[in-house]
C-alpha cells in the first residue's frame, strides 16, 4: 500500500506493507506497535502547520506537527499504546540544495525530534540527510522497516522492532 506525499496510513492488518514513493527532504516517519500490531507510516513534506493551518486541517500529513499528530492518534484508535511504539524515520534529504540554502530535510528532523521529544519518544532507528532519496517500507505483520536507497541495489534493515514490551 504507496502512502503517498502528505499522507499517512495506519493500519492493524498483517497482510500489508505501507512503503513510501522516494522521500527526498520528506521524512517517511514510521510507527509500529508490537503489542496490538499496529502499525502506519506518515510521508510529511514540511516541518510547521504554522505556514497554512487551512491546509493542515485538510490534509495534515503535509506537515510534522499535524501529521504526526495525526499518525498517533490513528494509531491510539486502533490499540496501539504510545509507551509501546517503536519509530523509525528516514529521508531528510539536501535533495537540490547541496549548499545548505533551505535544508528543509533538516529543519524537518529538527521539528519532529523535538515533538517526540514532548511525548517521551526517540526515535528507534534513523537515516536522515545526506545526498541520497531513499524509499521508506514498513511490514505490519511483523515492524520490520527496510530503505531502498537511491544507487544501491540491495534493501536495508533499517529497524526491527522486538516483540517484548
Amino acid at each position: 500500500m504507496l502512502v503517498g506525499m502528505a499522507d499517512f496510513v495506519v493500519v492493524q492488518n498483517q497482510n500489508a506493507m505501507l512503503r513510501t514513493p522516494p522521500l527526498g527532504a520528506c521524512l517517511g516517519i514510521s510507527v509500529y506497535d508490537p503489542v496490538a500490531k499496529v502499525g502506519g507510516v506518515l510521508h510529511s513534506l514540511l516541518p510547521d502547520s504554522g505556514i497554512d493551518p487551512a491546509r493542515a486541517l485538510s490534509r495534515p500529513g503535509m506537515f510534522l506537527d499535524s501529521g504526526l499528530a495525526a499518525l498517533l492518534l490513528r494509531a491510539k484508535q486502533l490499540g496501539a499504546r504510545l509507551e509501546n511504539l517503536a519509530v523509525c524515520v528516514a529521508g531528510g534529504a539536501r535533495i537540490l540544495d547541496e549548499t545548505s540554502y533551505f535544508n528543509i530535510g533538516h529543519r524537518n528532523f529538527e521539528v519532529l525530534t523535538g515533538l517526540l521529544g514532548e511525548l517521551g519518544l526517540a526515535p528507534k532507528a534513523q537515516e536522515v540527510g545526506g545526498l541520497s532519496n531513499r524509499s521508506m517500507q514498513l511490514n505490519a505483520a511483523t515492524g520490520e522497516v527496510r530503505l531502498k536507497i537511491s544507487g544501491q541495489a540491495a534493501m536495508k534493515v533499517l529497524c526491527k522492532p522486538s516483540t517484548t514490551i
